[in-house]
C-alpha cells in the first residue's frame, strides 16, 4: 500500500510539472511581442518561435542599413498575406541580439533564414527580397515544382520585364529540376515551362534550352547540357537580364553589386555632354563581347547622388569621360590608358585585362605634413611599402575606410595602442586610408583591416582576426615579434652565408684573370 501510494505522489508531480511547463510554454508563446504581424525576436524566446511555428521565416538585420529597412518593409508586407499560413515572419537585431546572433552564427552581413520544424542547425538560405511579392514567390516556389511553372506564355511574352522560359520534353529529368531550383533562388524573375512545340519552333531552336524574352524578343537562348550547373545557369540570367552597359542609379545599384560577374568596367561620363551618344555606343558595342566575363556599368558624373561613388574611385567630374576597371574582390584599379574612347580601345584595354597584362593604376595622396611625429603613423600609396617592409622594424598597419563607421570605431583603440607601445623604437603603429591610396596588396578580406608587418628580410604580411581589444593586440604583438626574432636569426645566417659565396666567387674570379694576364 505504501509504495503504491509512493507511486501515486511520483505521478501526481510529474502531472503538475507537465502540466506548469506546458502553461508556462503556453504563456511564452503568447508573450512573443509582434510589430505590424511580424514577430521582434531575443534570445530569450526565439527557441519557443521555433517550437509554435512550422516555418519561421528570419531576417538577422542592422536597423541603420538601406538594405535591412527595404527588407523590412518587404516583411511587413508579406507578414499581412500569410496570416492564415503556416509561414511566420520574424526579425531579430544583431546590433542588440549579439549573442544569439553568434549562436546561430548570424553575425555576418544581413541575412535571411527559414528554420524548418524547430531545426535550429539546419536553416535554408533565403535571397533577399525586392518587395513582399518576392518572399511569395520564393516560399511559393520552394514548395513547388517544375510543373507549376507552365503556364500560358502569351503575357509574358508582352511583358516589359525579362522572362525565362524553359522548354523541356519531359518535366522530370535533371534538366527541368537545375532550371527550377534557379527559379528558387531568382524570385525577382518571371519564370515560365512551356512543352508547346510550337513556341519553340518559333524561334528555331530544340528541346532542352533555356529562352530569356523581352516584349516577345528573344534576347538570348541557353541551351542546357549535361555539366551545366545551377550556378551558371543564375550566372547566364542575371547578366543577361542587364542591358549590356547599365547605368549606375539607386535602382540599379543592388543589382550590380548582386552581379556574380566581379569585373566592373565603370565609364565615367557626363551625360549631357555633346559627345555622350558617340562614347556609350562605343561602350555599349564593346560590353557585347564581353558578356559573362565583365559587367559593364556607367556612371553620370553629372548626377550629385553618384559622389559616393566618385569618390571611392577618385574621379572628378571634370576628368570625364574615362573608363576604369576593377574587380570586386581585390579592388585593384585600372585605368584605359588612351583618350580615345572608341569601340577597338575599349575591347583591346578589356581583354588586356583578362590576360593579365594591364598595369593597376596606383594612386597616392601627397606624404602629410609630420606624417611620422605622432604616436600614429599617417601613411600614404607612396609610403606604404618603404614603411612596413622595414627589415628593423614591426610594423602594426590600420587600413581604413574615412565613411566606415566600422573604421572610424577603431580610430580610439588604435591610438591607445599607439600610446602603450611608443617607448619601443622597434614598433611602428600606423594607418592608410584605402579609399585614397591603391594597395598593391591583398587584404584578404574587407576593411578595416589590421595587418602586421614582421621585422624581417622577406616581404611578409599577417592579417589579425582577434579580438579588437588593447591586451589581445599587444599580446598578438608581442608573440609574432617573437617569432620574427627567431625568423630573422636564420635569415641572418642566410645572408652571411649568401655574402660570402658571392665574395668566394668575385676572388675566384680575380684569380682567373690574374693567371690570364
Amino acid at each position: 500500500m505504501r509504495r503504491l501510494l509512493l507511486l501515486g505522489v511520483t505521478a501526481f508531480c510529474l502531472c503538475v510539472f507537465v502540466a506548469a511547463d506546458t502553461q508556462q510554454d503556453r504563456q511564452g508563446e503568447k508573450s512573443l511581442p509582434e510589430k505590424d504581424g511580424v514577430l521582434q525576436l531575443k534570445k530569450g524566446n526565439f527557441n519557443r518561435a521555433l517550437r509554435k511555428y512550422k516555418q519561421l521565416l528570419v531576417h538577422f538585420y542592422a536597423p541603420l542599413s538601406g538594405e535591412g529597412n527595404r527588407v523590412s518593409a518587404a516583411f511587413e508586407g508579406a507578414a499581412a498575406k500569410l496570416q492564415e499560413s503556416e509561414v511566420k515572419l520574424a526579425v531579430v537585431d544583431v546590433t542588440k541580439e549579439k549573442d544569439l546572433a553568434k549562436d546561430l552564427n548570424a553575425t555576418g552581413p544581413p541575412t535571411i533564414r527559414l528554420y524548418l520544424a524547430g531545426d535550429k542547425q539546419n536553416p535554408v538560405p533565403c535571397p533577399f527580397p525586392h518587395s513582399s511579392a518576392s518572399i511569395l514567390t520564393w516560399l511559393k516556389r520552394r514548395a513547388g515544382s517544375a510543373a507549376d511553372l507552365i503556364t500560358d506564355l502569351s503575357q509574358s511574352e508582352a511583358s516589359d520585364e525579362l522572362t525565362v522560359v524553359g522548354f523541356f520534353k519531359e518535366l522530370d529529368q535533371e534538366y527541368a529540376q537545375i532550371f527550377y531550383s534557379a527559379a528558387v533562388d531568382l524570385p525577382d524573375v518571371n519564370f515560365v515551362v512551356t512543352q508547346n512545340n510550337e513556341v519553340i519552333s518559333k524561334y528555331g531552336l530544340t528541346h532542352d534550352v533555356v529562352l530569356l524574352l523581352k516584349k516577345s524578343k528573344l534576347i538570348q537562348a541557353y541551351k542546357m547540357m549535361p555539366q551545366t550547373s545551377k550556378e551558371e545557369l543564375i550566372v547566364f540570367i542575371t547578366v543577361y537580364q542587364m542591358d549590356p552597359a547599365t547605368e549606375y542609379t539607386g535602382k540599379t545599384a543592388t543589382q550590380i553589386l548582386a552581379s556574380p560577374v566581379l569585373n566592373h568596367a565603370l565609364l565615367f561620363v557626363n551625360k549631357s555632354s555633346a559627345d555622350f551618344e558617340e562614347i556609350h555606343s562605343a561602350f555599349n558595342n564593346a560590353a557585347e563581347a564581353f558578356r559573362l566575363k565583365i559587367l559593364f556599368v556607367w556612371v553620370n558624373v553629372d548626377e550629385p547622388r553618384n559622389g559616393r561613388l566618385m569618390e571611392y574611385f577618385r574621379v572628378r567630374d571634370f576628368e570625364a569621360p574615362l573608363i576604369r576597371l576593377v574587380n570586386l574582390t581585390d579592388h585593384v584599379t585600372y585605368h584605359l590608358p588612351s583618350d580615345t574612347l572608341d569601340v577597338g580601345n575599349i575591347k583591346q584595354f578589356c581583354q588586356s585585362y583578362l590576360e593579365g597584362k594591364a598595369k593597376p593604376k596606383m594612386q597616392s595622396e601627397p606624404i602629410p605634413q609630420g606624417w611620422d611625429k605622432k604616436p600614429v603613423k599617417e601613411l600614404v600609396g607612396m609610403t606604404l611599402e618603404k614603411v612596413a617592409f622595414n627589415p628593423d622594424k614591426t610594423v602594426f598597419v590600420l587600413f581604413y575606410l574615412p565613411y566606415s563607421q566600422e573604421s572610424r570605431a577603431l580610430f580610439p583603440l588604435w591610438e591607445e595602442l599607439a600610446e602603450a607601445l611608443k617607448e619601443r623604437g622597434d614598433v611602428v603603429v600606423a594607418r592608410i586610408d584605402a579609399s585614397a591610396n591603391d594597395i598593391n596588396m591583398s587584404m584578404k578580406g574587407s576593411y578595416p583591416s589590421l595587418c602586421l608587418f614582421p621585422a624581417l628580410y622577406a616581404e611578409r604580411m599577417l592579417v589579425y582576426t582577434g579580438k579588437r581589444k588593447l591586451k589581445d593586440l599587444v599580446k598578438f604583438v608581442d608573440k609574432e615579434m617573437g617569432k620574427a626574432k627567431k625568423d630573422r636569426v636564420k635569415e641572418d645566417e642566410d645572408r652571411r652565408k649568401y655574402i660570402e659565396t658571392i665574395k668566394a666567387e668575385e676572388a675566384k674570379k680575380a684569380n682567373q684573370t690574374k693567371d690570364e694576364l
